[in-house]
């Protein structure tokens, strides 16, 4: 690894970019639009990119939550009644205002999450990309219509808007899964409360700020964005809430069991994104240029802490040895550093708690008998500052060891061998979680059988291209412990309705269905 902190030190211009987005020294962390207030705890947001106190920011309470709640209730009597392509104006002015503001917004996202600028700016290019999609649906709505059994009568289905959604976001992706979830939402007529995690709490206030401003120009209620910025009570509060009918929260698997769990006893709906445990199968017949640059991206981009990142590489054993040492070869190259300097490939983890779960993922790893070739360590010395900055590592494992077998939120990369290609679909299916995976061949074969009834059990399945950086337009999430939810584009925008069945009669009768008679 090379180090890339011997530079002159570069003014990235945090401050401007702050004033810009409204950031101040102090913020609160509830609003209602662009109506800002907050009665509990103080909260600090350091940077893990140089440790530095980027901002405080004033977190809500109970009776702050009440406020948003209430002001969601009436903000939706209004704005469902709008009409759908209506809706999906304000949501086209969001994404022309998210234009606006993509440097600024993407700079805060890289400084404050501690991903790289370019993957910053892709986040928020997501964003704009969402609201985009979203225009277009807010058109096709559709319901669908079928014909009826008794004579003049018509039948169809159609969607209303459910209510508030409440969304319930981590650190990882601070801004694009909540518009994700937030353009579908309001073009479908429903309104948000969003619950950012505390460990990117300005990302949140600095979308608040924005969205405020196309509600405001617009003279619609503000209540159609609300933002409450708080410890796990508040988010406890949102999922227990008869009035939130849709939960849409993103996290680890142990918390969305529970999450799943609370919102099923209330009958209320739930999407879930949870853990993933991502492997690319690298066949005998794989390009293997196109297959290490995907690999590596898949495994260091954001520093390994993306639901999508690689985790596992299942390679034929014909080729094993030659990806190994290309592997330890780009990994050689990598620079680690400031993630606002793009000569850097690796920024930080999120904090120091992220830093010591890296830290003892390794020793299990080790202590299971997984062989390091290239080694982990954490960084030190100049640019290394906040304590977050580690070494990407990769090691041999058998996919069996229970280390392997969980999500580690980090930059670690497991290798193992197989023989024959159902070997490696059922090594790369027996993890827990099914989010993403993929399969590097230029054999039609192999590729389709990836594809096929007994290939990949995952939500997501790629041929060619690596497990991370998914598109908007196709439906996002995975199966087993990763939830089942589904959230962006396809025909997802039906999480956001409750569906309704209509039977109209137009004739002088009253026949009933099934044949059956009833006289009086």
């Amino acid at each position: 690894m090379k180090s890339n902190m011997a530079k002159k030190k570069k003014d990235f211009g945090i401050e401007k970019t702050l004033k810009k987005l409204g950031i101040k020294e102090e913020n609160k962390g509830v609003s209602v639009g662009g109506k800002f207030f907050a009665s509990g705890k103080t909260i600090e947001s350091y940077s893990p990119t140089d440790g530095k106190l980027i901002a405080k920011v004033k977190c809500g309470n109970q009776k702050d939550y009440d406020k948003v709640v209430e002001a969601a209730k009436e903000a939706f009597k209004t704005f469902r009644l709008m009409p759908a392509p209506k809706r999906g104006e304000i949501v086209r002015q969001f994404g022309n205002k998210l234009r606006e503001y993509k440097e600024d917004l993407g700079k805060l996202v890289s400084y404050e999450m501690g991903k790289s600028l370019q993957e910053g700016l892709g986040e928020v290019q997501e964003m704009i990309d969402i609201c985009d999609f979203a225009v277009g649906l807010s058109r096709q709505l559709h319901g669908f219509t079928m014909h009826s059994e008794r004579l003049a009568h018509r039948m169809y289905e159609q969607y209303h808007p459910m209510g508030i959604v409440g969304v319930i976001s981590a650190f990882n992706f601070p801004v694009a899964v909540w518009s994700w979830n937030t353009a579908l939402a309001w073009i479908c007529g429903n309104v948000t409360i969003w619950k950012p995690s505390e460990k990117t709490p300005l990302c949140a206030i600095a979308c608040q700020n924005i969205i405020a401003e196309v509600l405001k120009e617009n003279n619609l209620p503000e209540g159609i964005s609300g933002l409450i910025v708080g410890d796990a009570t508040l988010g406890e509060r949102l999922v227990d809430d008869k009035n939130i009918p849709l939960i849409s929260f993103t996290g680890s698997t142990n918390v969305g069991r529970k999450v799943g769990v609370k919102v099923a006893e209330r009958f209320g709906k739930s999407i879930l994104e949870l853990g993933g445990n991502n492997a690319i199968i690298i066949t005998e017949n794989a390009d293997l240029d196109m297959s290490i640059i995907g690999a590596v991206f898949g495994a260091v981009g954001t520093a390994g802490q993306r639901c999508t990142s690689t985790r596992r590489l299942i390679i034929h054993e014909s080729v094993y040895e030659e990806v190994k040492q290309r592997l330890v070869k780009a990994y050689g190259q990598l620079k680690i550093g400031n993630p606002l300097d793009e000569s850097n490939h690796v920024g930080p983890l999120i904090d120091t708690d992220a830093v010591k779960q890296y830290e003892n993922a390794i020793a299990k790893c080790k202590k299971e008998g997984g062989n390091f070739v290239v080694e982990g360590e954490v960084l030190s010395g100049k640019g290394y500052e906040s304590g977050c900055y580690v070494k990407p590592c990769i090691a041999e494992v058998q996919n069996q060891f229970e280390i392997v077998q969980h999500e580690t939120f980090a930059p670690i990369l497991y290798l193992m061998k197989y023989q024959n290609l159902e070997d490696a679909i059922e090594m790369q299916n027996d993890v827990p979680q099914g989010l993403s995976s993929a399969i590097m061949t230029q054999n039609l074969r192999e590729a389709e059988l990836f594809l096929s009834h007994a290939g990949s059990d995952c939500g997501i399945a790629n041929v060619n291209i690596g497990t991370s950086g998914a598109e908007i337009g196709g439906a996002f999430g995975g199966e087993k412990e990763t939830g089942g939810g589904r959230e962006s584009g396809s025909d997802v925008w039906k999480y956001y309705m409750r569906r309704q069945t209509n039977t109209i009669n137009y004739s002088k009768e009253l026949p009933l269905a099934q044949g059956i008679k009833f006289d009086i």
